[in-house]
C-alpha cells in the first residue's frame, strides 16, 4: 500500500525537513520520499489545507479495561478512541480484573493488540492487586512486555513499598508513575476542597494532599536515584517541588491533563458527573497557573487519563458516580480550545510526542526517508463541536460533549496501517 500526503508541514525536531511543507510518500509502512513530488503517485492521496505532520502521539496514561470490565472499555475500542485522538502509542493502566501484576496479564495485552493500528504498552502494576500491600512480579512483567510501573487509579500510599519498587526498576532501566495523593488526607472528599465544596455541601478533598505526596516522593526518587513520573498534578506548588528536583537533577518528570487546563471545580455547580475527576478539579486560580505552567515549559507531557465509566457509573447521584471520564479523543482539541494561538504545533508535539518517549524510553521516530512511518496527521486550524456521535469509545462519559474544540486529528499511519477520521 502507497501513501501520498501532499504539502504537510513537518514538525519533527530531528528531521532535516522539520518546519518545511513536503510531499511525503510512504511504501509498505516505510518513508521512500520526502520533497516536491508532483507527478507522485499512490493508492491513496491526502491533500488538505493546514496539513501538519509530526512523529505519532504517545500518552502515558490509560485504562482500556480489558480484561474484566469489558462493559467500560475494551482492547478494540480503545484502539479505535486512541486513533480518533491522533494517538500511535498508549500506555495501559494495570486497573483491570484480574490485576495486571504478572506475566499472564500482561502477554494477554500485548498478543492481542501486536497487530494493532496503534501500539499498546501495558504498565505492569507495582504491587499485586493493586493494594499496596505486596510488590508484584515486576521482572517477569517487563520481560513480558510492561513499559513501566504503576499502581494506576490507586497509588502506591507505602513509602517502604515505593521505595523498594524505585530501586527495583533501576536494572531494567524502568519508569514508575504515580497519581500524586495521600489518600489518608480527605478520603472521602467528592471534590476539590475550598469553597465551592463548602457551597455545594460536598465532602473536600484538600490539595495539600497531592503537595505532600509529591514532596514525599522526590524524597524516595532521589535517595533510590530512581526515575519518577508524577501524572495528573494539580497544584502549583507541586510543580515547584517538581521543578526545584530537576534542578538538583533528580530524574523526576510531571505530566497534566487537558480536563484540568479546561474546566475548574467552579464547573462542578451543575453537579455534572462527568466532571467527577481524580484527581478532582482545581479553583480558578489554580487551573490558570498550571496553563501558565504548561507554556513556560514546568510540565512536561500531557496525559489523558482516560478512563471509561459505562451509563450506570455517571448517571447517578454525584456521591455514588464513579470518578474519570474518557479523554482520548478530545486531547489535542481541548489543548487548542484552551490555549489558542498560544499551544504553536511545536509545543504540543513536544508535550505529545517528544517528552513521553524520552520519559517512557519509548524509541523516537523521525520523518526521514527510510524511516518506518509512525507519524500523526493534523490540522492545528480546524475548529468544530464535539459530538457524542463522533464518539469511538465504548463509553460516553465526557463533559466535552457540545464544546467547541480547536485543532483536529486527521489521521495516523503506524505499522504499517492507516486509520483516517
Amino acid at each position: 500500500m502507497t501513501i501520498l500526503i501532499r504539502q504537510a508541514h513537518i514538525i519533527d525536531p530531528a528531521s532535516p525537513f522539520n518546519g518545511t511543507n513536503q510531499d511525503v510518500l510512504i511504501e509498505n509502512g516505510m518513508i521512500r520520499q520526502i520533497g516536491q513530488l508532483p507527478n507522485a503517485s499512490a493508492d491513496q492521496i491526502i491533500q488538505q489545507e493546514h496539513l501538519h505532520l509530526s512523529p505519532g502521539w504517545v500518552d502515558l496514561f490509560a485504562h482500556f479495561c480489558d480484561p474484566g470490565l469489558e462493559y467500560k472499555e475494551t482492547l478494540e475500542t480503545g484502539i479505535a478512541a486512541a486513533a480518533a485522538g491522533g494517538f500511535t502509542e498508549v500506555m495501559l493502566l494495570p486497573n483491570t480484573q484480574p490485576v495486571m501484576a504478572g506475566k499472564s496479564q500482561v502477554e494477554y495485552v500485548v498478543q492481542k493488540t501486536k497487530h494493532a493500528v496503534v501500539t499498546v504498552h501495558p504498565l505492569g502494576a507495582i504491587t499485586k492487586q493493586t493494594d499496596g500491600k505486596e510488590l508484584a512480579e515486576m521482572y517477569d512483567m517487563h520481560v513480558a512486555g510492561a513499559i513501566g510501573f504503576t499502581d494506576g487509579i490507586r497509588p502506591v500510599q507505602s513509602a517502604g513499598l515505593l521505595l523498594k519498587a524505585l530501586q527495583y526498576v533501576k536494572s531494567i532501566n524502568g519508569t514508575v508513575i504515580q497519581i500524586p495523593d495521600d489518600a489518608t488526607i480527605g478520603t472521602y472528599g467528592l471534590m476539590n476542597e475550598g469553597i465551592v465544596s463548602t457551597r455545594l455541601g460536598l465532602p473536600g478533598k484538600p490539595v495539600l494532599a497531592e503537595e505532600i505526596q509529591v514532596a514525599r516522593d522526590i524524597k524516595l526518587t532521589r535517595y533510590a536515584e530512581s526515575k519518577l513520573h508524577f501524572t495528573g498534578v494539580t497544584s502549583p506548588k507541586s510543580l515547584e517541588y517538581i521543578n526545584r528536583a530537576k534542578e538538583t537533577a533528580i530524574a523526576v518528570s510531571c505530566s497534566v491533563t487537558p480536563a484540568h487546563l479546561y474546566f475548574s471545580d467552579e464547573d462542578l455547580q451543575s453537579y455534572d458527573t462527568n466532571l467527577k475527576l481524580y484527581p478532582p478539579l482545581r479553583t480558578t486560580a489554580e487551573r490558570d497557573a498550571l496553563k501558565q505552567a504548561v507554556l513556560n515549559g514546568a510540565v512536561d507531557c500531557i496525559t489523558s487519563h482516560h478512563q471509561p465509566h459505562e451509563y450506570d457509573s455517571k448517571v447517578c447521584e454525584f456521591e455514588y458516580a464513579k470518578p474519570g471520564m474518557i479523554g482520548l479523543e478530545t486531547s489535542y482539541g481541548v489543548m487548542g480550545a484552551v490555549f489558542g494561538k498560544e499551544l504553536t504545533a511545536q509545543k504540543w508535539v513536544e508535550l505529545a510526542s517528544i517528552n513521553p518517549r524520552k520519559i517512557s524510553g519509548l524509541p523516537m521516530p523521525t520523518i526521514k526517508e527510510g524511516a518506518a512511518a509512525n507519524v500523526t496527521i493534523f490540522n492545528p486550524h480546524a475548529t468544530y463541536v464535539f459530538t457524542e456521535d463522533a464518539i469511538r469509545s465504548k463509553s460516553k462519559n465526557s463533559a466535552f460533549i457540545g464544546k467547541e474544540l480547536k485543532g483536529r486529528v486527521i489521521g495516523i499511519i503506524n505499522n504499517n496501517q492507516l486509520k483516517l477520521n
